[in-house]
C-alpha cells in the first residue's frame, strides 16, 4: 500500500489525517496510540502495544543501571 498524506496544522502542531485503510492495517481506531520507531529505511509506524512498551521501559533502565555489568557479559 503507498499513500501520500498530507501535513496539516492542527493548532500550534502539526499532523496527518490517517485514512481508514491504513488504520485498519495498522489495527487500530481512534484514541489509540501508535509507536513511532526509526528504521533503517526510514521511519516506522505501528500500534502501540502497552505491554511491549512497558517492557522496553525497564529494559532501558536495566541496561542504564548495569551498564558495566552487561558489557562484561558481552565479552
Amino acid at each position: 500500500m503507498n499513500k501520500t498524506l498530507k501535513i496539516t496544522r492542527i493548532g500550534n502542531s502539526a499532523g496527518v489525517i490517517l485514512p481508514k485503510e491504513v488504520l485498519a492495517r495498522l489495527r487500530a481506531d481512534v484514541g489509540d496510540a501508535l509507536f513511532v520507531s526509526e528504521a533503517p529505511d526510514g521511519i516506522r509506524l505501528s500500534a502501540c502495544d502497552g505491554d511491549f512498551a512497558a517492557q522496553m521501559e525497564a529494559a532501558e533502565t536495566i541496561m542504564r543501571e548495569d551498564r558495566d555489568i552487561l558489557r562484561a557479559l558481552a565479552q
